[in-house]
């Protein structure tokens, strides 16, 4: 992890060539908590972490994309997790930040009251999501795994971009 000099930004850069034994048995993710809940996101699609600044709204568009940011010269389109997974939606506070992913050659600002840290997960203890779950947001999650005792929701962001497309 790189830091810059104003201490606003975190980059990510994934390590292809990883030589650690067991590295098959644990996933990358990033934490972001929503409400009060725990989401992880996969690492190697976290580009940057940015402090939360005011975007573009964008008349007409669904609640869930409320906007557009540019980010190092990159339109981007802002994400409102928490709406989308059925949540309500918090008014920003000072812990509230700008995830930028890349994944499948799509790039979008995901808001996400607090970043936590990146961590490794055991891939082996996926859990199933619970029966009694909403299906709406059981669509954009892959699992919940256990961390430091708190249940985390494993993000699909292959659902996350099908269901923004929708």
């Amino acid at each position: 992890m790189h830091t810059f000099q104003d201490a606003q930004v975190h980059v990510f850069a994934s390590n292809p060539t990883n030589n650690r034994p067991n590295a098959a048995a644990t996933l990358d993710v990033l934490l972001i908590e929503l409400t009060g809940e725990l989401y992880a996101l996969p690492s190697a699609s976290v580009r940057e972490v940015v402090r939360y600044r005011d975007y573009t709204p964008v008349p007409g568009a669904p609640a869930v994309l409320p906007g557009i940011l540019n980010q190092r010269g990159t339109i981007l389109p802002v994400v409102d997790l928490a709406l989308l997974l059925g949540l309500a939606s918090a008014p920003p506070t000072r812990a509230t930040r700008l995830v930028v992913v890349a994944h499948n050659e799509i790039d979008m600002a995901l808001l996400a009251e607090r970043v936590r840290d990146l961590v490794e997960l055991p891939a082996g203890l996926i859990d199933p999501l619970p029966t009694a779950l909403d299906p709406a947001r059981a669509r954009y999650l892959r699992g919940v795994v256990h961390y430091e005792d708190q249940p985390v929701a494993l993000l699909d962001l292959d659902e996350l971009i099908s269901g923004l497309r929708a």
